[in-house]
């Protein structure tokens, strides 16, 4: 398939630019599996969508506030944006500024952390800081909320709360796995009161997930890294799950990259840590994720084609003008969508 088979037009108002007062409170558009019929509800009617056997497998990795804001020595306006944390004192990060910084300059960030750049790593900037603190203690003290580009802001104090899911656990996020920014403590108390039995996944979304896909073809498209870690007891839920003919329901599409690469050659997912860049496109063959809780995509996007490829692609493309016609909330503080199961056209 061709990357222009994934645009459509959103009109500018439906951006979600901040999120619902409640986070529960957003919508949610249904796909039946049976009958391609589209149901529009909200996101409390989601705990009676599934029933005791199935099991909820969340993204529980933390987003840190990897946004610094400074100067170069020439005294040039810069931003920061930490992709990686490799060490207590050095990251990978995005860095833009009207001219780029050479190896050997330095920042300053926050008009209090200086910076070395230390080499250039392709599209990033390996970069050293000083101090005794480590980076996540200067991040927690200097650094801002990484909202999404086209939210077109800069961070306010609710986001420093509302752009983490309430089970956040292990930082190193520099954006939210979105699709889990909608539970809160009632939801997740329904969903124990019907029986229903949760995991746990790490995957750090990297700002790659921002990334266009520049190339037509998508066989030409380089996807990103993104470190993730599944663990034993994850997997052992994953199998009781599929002996007892109960559904594997992924929260955001992080959690579908993850189980999905962590199938490595059997039949059931295996404890891992590493990283994968898997690229999952129409025409993948899933072996682990049965239904699919998600938000709505940037058009053109990776996670657009994954939606599509779990799905079907002219289902998911009706489902999306549903959704603009409806007025539904998108992207990242948006709505949400339930495919209920695997479906493909």
């Amino acid at each position: 398939m061709q990357r222009s088979d994934f645009q459509y037009h959103l009109p500018g108002a439906q951006i979600a630019r901040h999120p619902c007062s409640v986070r529960s409170a957003s919508r949610l558009l249904c796909i039946n599996p049976e009958s391609d019929e589209l149901r529009d509800g909200h996101f409390s009617d989601f705990p009676g969508k599934l029933e005791p056997g199935d099991l909820l497998v969340f993204n529980d990795t933390r987003v840190i506030p990897a946004r610094l804001l400074g100067v170069k020595e020439s005294g040039g306006k810069v931003e920061v944006l930490v992709e990686r944390i490799t060490s207590e004192h050095e990251v990978l990060a995005h860095v833009r500024a009207s001219k780029s910084p050479r190896p050997g300059s330095r920042l300053l960030l926050d008009n209090a952390i200086n910076a070395h750049v230390v080499e250039r790593v392709d599209d990033l900037f390996r970069l050293a800081f000083t101090g005794e603190d480590t980076m996540l203690e200067l991040l927690q003290k200097h650094g801002h909320v990484p909202l999404p580009p086209y939210l077109c802001r800069g961070d306010e104090p609710q986001d420093h709360e509302r752009y983490q899911t309430i089970y956040a656990k292990n930082p190193g996020a520099v954006a939210a796995p979105t699709a889990g920014l909608h539970f809160d403590d009632a939801i997740m108390q329904q969903l124990q009161l019907r029986g229903i039995d949760m995991a746990f996944v790490t995957l750090h979304v990297g700002a790659g997930t921002f990334q266009p896909v520049r190339v037509e073809a998508l066989e030409n498209h380089v996807m990103h890294h993104e470190a993730y870690e599944i663990g034993t007891a994850t997997c052992q839920k994953i199998a009781k799950t599929r002996h007892r003919g109960g559904r594997v329901v992924a929260v955001g599409t992080t959690v579908v990259r993850t189980l999905e690469a962590a199938m490595q050659g059997g039949g059931l997912p295996e404890p891992h840590q590493g990283e994968t860049n898997l690229f999952i496109t129409p025409g993948y063959e899933f072996r682990c994720v049965d239904a699919l809780l998600t938000n709505f995509h940037l058009p053109e996007s990776t996670l657009l084609m994954l939606v599509c490829a779990f799905a079907g692609h002219e289902r998911m493309m009706r489902a999306y003008q549903h959704a603009i016609a409806k007025g539904y909330r998108f992207y990242s503080y948006g709505d949400a969508m339930f495919i209920e199961s695997r479906h493909t056209s």
